[in-house]
């Protein structure tokens, strides 16, 4: 049996964002780990469907994800929805309110892009990518009062605000924020500061590699690069003081 009392949790760990973000990567890196345990699957969404809280949610459904033999194990998943879904930090809570948090974070400009070329590629997305953020607010209004997972191109892009939703339930102690172009780039010097974050050895050395990475059809015009560093510019600097991060690049033309 997973646990002794009825909500006994047995999760340690959750990435929970962000989406397009570089969560496939890192979770493929957690997985070469001999002290972790990852979610059979990744994404789960246990935390964002809505299905799984219209009375007591059953974390016995939630716990079929994972092995029954843990052995002394930390125990993980990633579902990188869960640090935009609004109801889901208090769920996560309410479930172990001892939970590690990890978040990687990419320049929301490029994260916007990302998303909406996987919904094109997906059959998803019939419109422009100018034409799918400028109809954004009206497309994710479709799906009230609930938030659109599919369409939020931009609105996924204010991690400022997710942030202090995850740190309203969540101290600061037990959650680690990381740049995507950073775990892309020297991904050993990240799995050092991840295996510090949960308190097990030092992960094997391992090479830098692109996992799970979509094909563009075309780049980001001039136009819809303007509009979004406009959008986004307080967000970043807000963001630079929230984390002490340089962020300088992500508004560069």
């Amino acid at each position: 049996m997973f646990f002794k009392r009825r909500h006994e949790p047995i999760v340690d760990f959750i990435v929970a964002g962000t989406q397009k973000g570089g969560t496939t990567a890192l979770d493929a890196y957690l997985r070469t780990h001999p002290r972790i345990s990852m979610a059979s699957k990744k994404e789960v969404h246990f935390f964002d469907n809505e299905e799984n809280f219209r009375g007591r949610p059953s974390y016995r459904k939630y716990h079929k994800y994972f092995d029954s033999q843990l052995d002394g194990k930390v125990v993980g998943e990633s579902t990188p929805a869960y640090m935009y879904w609004h109801d889901a930090p208090r769920r996560m809570w309410e479930y172990n309110s001892n939970l590690k948090i990890i978040v990687v974070l990419r320049n929301p400009i490029e994260r916007a892009y990302s998303h909406w070329n996987m919904e094109r590629d997906r059959g998803n997305e019939p419109l422009s990518f100018l034409d799918a953020i400028q109809q954004e607010e009206e497309r994710c209004r479709t799906n009230l009062p609930f938030q659109n997972h599919d369409y939020s191109y931009t609105d996924r892009g204010f991690f400022s605000e997710q942030l202090r939703r995850l740190w309203r339930f969540f101290p600061r102690e037990q959650t680690l924020a990381m740049k995507n172009e950073e775990l892309r780039s020297e991904p050993n010097r990240i799995l050092a500061e991840v295996s510090e974050f949960l308190d097990i050895p030092d992960f094997p050395e391992i090479k830098a590699e692109d996992i799970h990475s979509r094909p563009y059809v075309s780049n980001m015009t001039d136009q819809e690069h303007q509009l979004l560093i406009k959008k986004y510019q307080f967000e970043i600097r807000e963001l630079e003081q929230l984390l002490e991060w340089d962020c300088a690049e992500w508004l560069t033309v």
